[in-house]
């Protein structure tokens, strides 16, 4: 059970296949978003491709803005949930931070189509305000964000960091990880992210680390 939602098998059979019905069709448009981009899809191409009738769409989503808005909230809320979860583990903080920063690859999990609509909603693409979602998506980084800089000042009060801002040196640590994940997505195969975590760590404690 997950935030107070019952568990898929206890629903009844009717209830089971409309949630299945509703994540084929999010699944379609996130690989239509993905390749076309939001303007250049139509709702007869995402019932075309989830091989139902477009009627079955809009029992689910009352148009394109809202089965958009439903698909990204939905995709971000589940990527920042896992963040924030691994943030809280009682470990020592570099152990934390090395967990966070392979946490991040829980994006590619839903592989290239999920990570480009991830970006472009928090990168701030011109959709996203008429859709409203730039209010809600920053709502859900800046608790990241903020649990993020929670831990890196919990590391600058036990001297484990240099006495710089958290919440800076959270966003240095942002745009690090966010290079990288930038780079896969370019060229997998040069820019592998869960390879280069490594990387990523030492750059980051390279210039905030007091040893």
């Amino acid at each position: 059970m997950k935030n107070g939602a019952p568990a898929v098998a206890t629903l009844p059979r009717r209830e089971r296949e409309k949630l299945r019905q509703r994540e084929e069709l999010l699944t379609a448009a996130l690989e239509l978003f993905s390749e076309k981009g939001y303007h250049s899809v139509s709702m007869h191409q995402i019932a075309q491709r989830a091989e139902f009738a477009v009627g079955t769409v809009y029992k689910f989503f009352k148009n394109k803005e809202d089965l958009y808005k439903a698909l990204i909230l939905a995709k971000v809320a589940e990527y920042h949930q896992i963040l924030k979860e691994t943030l809280d583990q009682e470990k020592d903080i570099p152990s934390l931070l090395h967990d966070y920063v392979a946490a991040k690859a829980a994006v590619l999990v839903g592989g290239a189509a999920t990570l480009r609509l991830y970006f472009a909603e928090t990168r701030g693409a011109s959709f996203n305000i008429k859709a409203g979602l730039d209010r809600d998506i920053r709502k859900l980084y800046d608790e990241v964000v903020a649990r993020l800089a929670s831990v890196l000042d919990t590391g600058v009060k036990t001297k484990v960091f240099r006495k710089l801002d958290p919440y800076q040196m959270a966003m240095a640590l942002e745009g690090i990880t966010n290079a990288f994940l930038f780079g896969w997505l370019e060229d997998p195969q040069r820019h592998p992210y869960e390879a280069n975590i490594p990387t990523m760590i030492d750059m980051f404690f390279l210039g905030v680390s007091l040893k």
